[in-house]
């Protein structure tokens, strides 16, 4: 994610390259870094700047907060999943304003979705500032933090979802007949396109399902087999499922 990010400013002309410093402890990762992003400063250790996105792991997070603290930043934004706002101003210090962001991993192609979250001292020019940064790699939109555990549920293990519903749909499709690469294509294109008329159109999910579901045609008998078989529920209940553990992850850090 860290790696979109830096790509997604650049690309998006959001900063230059020499704008952007990246602070990895990592040797082989930063040589992968010098090396995908000439021009962007790669440092060890931490250096000076005015703001900072702390793009690490749940476990580094209080060690990746000890570096940006000693580094003169005044606002943060973290996408380190699970870790709450308070934790993270406690480990970086008085003065730091905090934002907390859930990106998904559709973002590596600027697809993604982020949902972020401000801590008490967080001002309109800070949500401005990290709504800009998020915007690289997607769509965003303001939340309370308490409602971050619902969008890791939606969107940030939807792809996961989506990605199963493909798998099936290639297997499906082998199983009528067809060669799996040819099945592959159709259900990837049957995807993609699905996921763009529904974001270009305008129209409603409802909508656009019932335009394509001709009274007792070929779609209605899919789609009777889809209910029957609990899909719908299926889905909110993986919803929500995802959402209670990520509650649960979110108490144990």
């Amino acid at each position: 994610m860290g790696h979109a990010l830096v790509g997604g400013l650049i690309r998006s002309s959001w900063a230059t390259a020499e704008e952007l410093a990246v602070v990895e402890p990592l040797a082989s990762a930063r040589a992968d870094l010098v090396r995908r992003f000439p021009g962007v400063l790669v440092t060890e250790s931490g250096v000076a700047a005015e703001s900072a996105v702390l793009a690490v792991k749940p476990a580094d997070a209080q060690s990746g907060c000890r570096t940006i603290a000693g580094s003169g930043c005044s606002r943060v934004v973290s996408i380190a999943a699970g870790v709450k706002i308070a934790q993270l101003e406690s480990w970086l210090g008085r003065g730091v304003v905090v934002l907390r962001a859930m990106p998904n991993t559709p973002a590596v192609l600027g697809a993604g979705a982020s949902a972020l979250a401000g801590g008490h001292s967080v001002a309109e020019g800070d949500f401005t500032w990290a709504e800009g940064v998020l915007s690289s790699l997607g769509v965003v939109a303001r939340l309370p933090e308490y409602q971050l555990d619902s969008v890791t549920g939606l969107s940030g293990s939807g792809p996961a979802y989506v990605f199963l519903l493909a798998e099936a749909l290639v297997d499906a499709g082998v199983s009528e007949g067809l060669d799996r690469e040819v099945s592959r294509l159709f259900a990837v294109q049957t995807l993609l396109g699905s996921a763009r008329l529904l974001a270009e159109s305008g129209d409603s999910p409802e909508v656009l399902r019932a335009a394509v579901t001709s009274p007792g045609g070929t779609t209605a008998a899919g789609l009777r087999v889809l209910e029957a078989h609990g899909f719908r529920s299926a889905v909110l209940e993986a919803v929500a499922a995802a959402s209670v553990r990520s509650r649960e992850l979110g108490r144990t850090e």
